[in-house]
């Protein structure tokens, strides 16, 4: 297992973190198989893995109390991160849900503790109010309840860039991978500012997992399967502490370690080669689709950008099993894939008149409901 030094903090972190957000889970998909987390948390324990991730509604919000079961032989030899979502500034709320994960992981603190998926708005209305979540934060540090304040981000790269300015964290959770590289810039200035990195997604949320001829061909020596190459990617960027995976059986964890470990990694000539075909590839999907949203909305409810994304994954990076998994979502009131698929397409044709690149929105959709919809 590689280890690096976590910021400032000076921990020696493992490269390779555990994300708990999918530990396997009964048949009736309502609660986590305990016999089967369990062994996988300890097997990565095993092989080295320091750095555990959870929150308060993963695995229908048992994954702090199995993590918590998982880790007691080991507490002390393991750093625990786990979230606080921040909905407002009231510091007695904050409070509350801090204890509330002290208890559910059923031990005396908490290594890195989350401000969960902030803005530079949520940041500057809730998190810096009087007495709010920041302040409470600070007290808890102080009672030795929580080690380290750090936070996860969803937002734009300029607001990054500006929340690592206020030096009021110590490491950031963030995303970054093969598909998505806008914060590569704001991963290094936090590095040079001596914040610990961890990122979210680096086989971008399962994207990268099955196979594509088209992400084989970025690095065609010593491929070892889609998810190989993303997780040595992220880790090729010298900002990057930890690189976290959602793992759900010992065999994801054997695979992704054995990854980690490998002594050689990408070397600087190899990751400018891929960043120069992804941005080739990138030029190729914005041909068919920049995101730009102008199209929106539409008056049926077809989520046009969201299935010419879709579209671009199955066209451009040969990632057509996802691309067709993500599809079928569409129009079943799924949390994060919204709207309707295009046979709710009526040809309006409001769209195309609102189009920048003047595509032909319509018999993209009709191509794209055959292929996907397949």
């Amino acid at each position: 297992m590689q280890y690096r030094t976590f910021g400032r903090t000076g921990i020696r972190m493992s490269a390779l973190g555990f994300g708990a957000m999918r530990l396997p889970m009964t048949p009736d998909d309502q609660h986590v198989d305990e016999e089967k987390a369990i062994p996988v948390i300890r097997r990565a324990y095993e092989l080295g893995v320091n750095y555990f991730d959870t929150a308060p509604y993963y695995c229908k919000s048992e994954s702090e109390i199995v993590l918590g079961k998982a880790i007691k032989p080991f507490r002390d030899q393991i750093y625990v991160s786990t979230k606080n979502p921040i909905d407002n500034g009231d510091g007695v709320v904050f409070r509350q849900k801090l204890e509330e994960s002290l208890r559910k992981l059923d031990c005396g603190w908490i290594d890195f503790y989350h401000m969960w998926g902030i803005s530079w708005k949520s940041y500057e209305e809730h998190i810096t109010a009087k007495d709010g979540p920041l302040a409470q934060a600070r007290r808890a540090k102080e009672e030795g309840l929580i080690r380290h304040i750090s936070y996860s981000f969803h937002d734009t790269p300029e607001a990054l860039l500006r929340l690592i300015d206020t030096g009021n964290f110590e490491s950031m959770t963030v995303q970054y991978n093969l598909l998505d590289r806008a914060n590569e810039q704001a991963i290094q200035h936090a590095h040079e500012a001596g914040m610990g990195v961890v990122i979210m997604g680096p086989v971008g949320g399962g994207r990268l997992s099955g196979y594509s001829e088209q992400i084989r061909q970025l690095l065609p020596n010593g491929f070892g399967g889609n998810a190989d190459l993303a997780l040595r990617f992220v880790l090729a960027h010298p900002g990057v502490s930890v690189a976290l995976s959602g793992m759900s059986t010992i065999e994801m964890v054997e695979q992704n370690a054995a990854t980690v470990s490998r002594p050689e990694g990408l070397s600087a000539e190899e990751r400018r080669q891929i960043a120069q075909a992804l941005d080739e590839l990138k030029r190729l999907a914005d041909l068919y689709c920049t995101g730009c949203q102008y199209c929106m909305p539409c008056p049926n409810d077809v989520n046009i950008p969201q299935i010419f994304e879709f579209m671009n994954y199955h066209r451009v990076y040969g990632l057509t099993e996802h691309a067709r998994a993500q599809y079928a979502l569409l129009g079943t009131n799924h949390e994060w894939i919204k709207g309707e698929n295009a046979s709710a397409c009526l040809e309006c044709g409001e769209c195309e008149g609102k189009c920048p690149q003047h595509l032909n929105i319509i018999e993209q959709l009709k191509e794209a409901h055959r292929t996907l919809g397949a």
